[in-house]
């Protein structure tokens, strides 16, 4: 039976009564675990798990089908992501700035900065996904994919309104929203997050934060991280910032 997180507890706290297993008590790794979001037409494999990682950082080799993209624009509150595309071309709307990559370009999305992005062309596009710090953005992604997959989310890949309330209340130090405003955001969720529990949602479930599918990780994916599992400066600074 999964147990109901508190309504004062902190993020952390929420974690571990998920049922969640704390970096240093995790002795293996997601490494090659494949996660698909039927619905926005994302397929992940992951290169390295931020659960492990000396600088918890997560990188993840991503499949996006034609059509395919993330379920809303969103803003990471204390993350770093940066893209590099392997293949196919991607549409990017960072902050103001809009921008079209191609193979062997980037982008990197600062903390706080709104984002966006979509698979453009009739190609499937390739991309190295790097997120630092990761490990709550694996949950929470995990989850989302999760929910995908059962059939728990609308036709853009979004939860539930209950189910949202609940995951981006806990998580919102990881993942808000680029709009309605985030005040509005934290009122409405607010709110809505106790019923939600009440109800038996979770911000996160154990069942979908690691999968029984595995790949072997890709040689031109692996050749552009260092000794320490994270892009290759020189990647990052290929293309379009």
């Amino acid at each position: 039976m999964r147990e109901r997180q508190g309504i004062g507890d902190t993020p952390r706290d929420q974690d571990d009564k998920a049922g969640l297993y704390p970096r240093r008590e995790l002795g293996w790794s997601r490494r090659g675990q494949v996660f698909t979001n039927p619905v926005t037409g994302e397929r992940a494999v992951l290169l390295t798990d931020p659960e492990t990682h000396p600088d918890r950082t997560l990188v993840a080799h991503l499949f996006v089908s034609p059509g395919g993209r993330v379920a809303a624009p969103h803003v990471h509150p204390g993350a770093t992501e940066r893209f590099h595309v392997l293949a196919g071309r991607v549409g990017f709307q960072v902050g103001g700035r809009h921008s079209e990559l191609a193979a062997g370009q980037s982008c990197e999305v600062p903390p706080g900065t709104s984002h966006d992005w979509w698979q453009v062309g009739t190609e499937e596009a390739q991309v190295l996904v790097e997120v630092t710090p990761g490990e709550r953005f694996v949950r929470i992604i995990a989850t989302s994919f999760g929910l995908a997959r059962d059939g728990h989310v609308d036709a853009r890949g979004l939860p539930h309104l209950l189910q949202a309330a609940v995951s981006l209340t806990a998580y919102r130090d990881t993942v808000v929203f680029a709009s309605p405003p985030p005040l509005v955001q934290r009122f409405l969720f607010g709110g809505l997050a106790p019923l939600g529990r009440l109800l038996g949602k979770q911000p996160v479930y154990p069942e979908y934060l690691f999968s029984r599918n595995l790949d072997e990780p890709q040689p031109e994916a692996l050749a552009l991280l260092d000794q320490q599992g994270r892009l290759r400066p020189g990647a990052a600074m290929d293309g379009t910032t």
